[in-house]
């Protein structure tokens, strides 16, 4: 748990229901509890449900405003770009990012244009059943999209190969202790 006590959320927020994925409006007074805050977003506990907040949101929680980094004024390829903003991917369950995961199995750019580009991501989960799918695909999308010259974004959920722990980062064995 991030945080035990209750909040009274101070004015109308937009929250994705876990695992759903399905928008949904938090409104002024209404209690939740924060249970964690990672990848510029609050996981909050609201009316027997999870939802997630967005970052910018976190001054309605009574907590610190998340700031999405500039990926645009950010040194490095359109493909650097888009691998960092994937690393601000975070399921809400587990506390690393979706890239040091093992979770992205590939990512290709193509030209639909003069520059513009459409972005191609094969990724999986970390089991089949895994309800994370679709907030985990929607958070990427709108985070990829609003890299410059990005026209269109394509995930492609698969489940061969299936995941397994070895495809974690050291970074990520080491945060959840594995190491």
């Amino acid at each position: 748990m991030f945080k035990q006590d209750t909040i009274e959320v101070t004015r109308d927020i937009d929250a994705l229901l876990i695992p759903s994925g399905v928008k949904i409006s938090i409104q002024k007074g209404t209690l939740v509890m924060i249970t964690q805050a990672l990848g510029n977003s609050y996981t909050v506990y609201v009316n027997g449900n999870l939802a997630r907040v967005a970052g910018k949101d976190g001054d309605a929680l009574n907590m610190v405003i998340l700031d999405e980094p500039d990926v645009n004024a950010m040194e490095g390829t359109l493909k650097d770009k888009i691998w960092e903003v994937m690393k601000t991917c975070y399921d809400p369950e587990i506390p690393v990012n979706i890239v040091d995961l093992g979770l992205v199995y590939e990512c290709d750019i193509v030209d639909v244009e003069e520059g513009s580009h459409r972005v191609e991501i094969t990724m999986t989960l970390t089991a089949p059943g895994c309800g994370m799918g679709p907030v985990l695909v929607a958070d990427m999308e709108q985070k990829i999209r609003g890299i410059h010259d990005i026209s269109d974004v394509k995930i492609e959920l698969v489940f061969d190969p299936p995941w397994d722990r070895g495809m974690m980062s050291d970074v990520a064995k080491l945060q959840l202790g594995m190491l």
